[in-house]
């Protein structure tokens, strides 16, 4: 909110921020109405738009951090960055009832219901991952960035009843 209201003083009205993390949804939301109040117009990026495009693709019982869908995507972007060597499964459902994912590579704190215990740091099984699949997905993805900035660009910014 901080920069986009300094940068909002010097004329531009409207923002988007490539936002890849689904913890990160819930603040921008107030965020966006709250400057909306100002007069400035904040999109973002839900990482999940990609859902239906890979979901079908996908093989794995579940995951979602350097899973299947993750490391298929750095594989396409970057495969210089991806050692499939050390991929493994590392999956554990949810406990019941539960909706957030905190990971921990201590085994102890994972006992004590304070998170999922990854020794990996993955959750998911990236040894399905493939750079077919990663393509497919980044590019569903550059494709709606690219949709939504155009709205965002034909979108007027808030009337606040102030002179800006």
């Amino acid at each position: 909110m901080d920069i986009c209201r300094s940068l909002a003083r010097f004329g531009p009205r409207r923002f988007y921020v490539i936002n890849t993390g689904i913890p990160t949804l819930r603040p921008l939301k107030p965020a966006a109405e709250a400057l909306a109040g100002e007069g400035i117009l904040l999109h973002y990026l839900d990482p999940r738009v990609d859902e239906q495009t890979i979901k079908p693709m996908l093989k794995q019982e579940g995951g979602r951090h350097a899973d299947e869908n993750e490391t298929s995507k750095m594989l396409y972007m970057d495969p210089t960055q991806v050692d499939m060597r050390k991929a493994v499964k590392d999956y554990r459902p949810l406990p019941e009832g539960s909706t957030r994912v905190m990971f921990t590579r201590d085994p102890q704190v994972a006992a004590r219901g304070e998170g999922i215990y990854s020794p990996t740091g993955s959750w998911g099984d990236p040894t399905l991952a493939t750079r077919e699949k990663g393509k497919i997905a980044t590019e569903a993805t550059v494709a709606e960035i690219l949709k939504q900035i155009e709205t965002l660009r034909q979108a007027a910014p808030p009337n606040t009843g102030a002179a800006k």
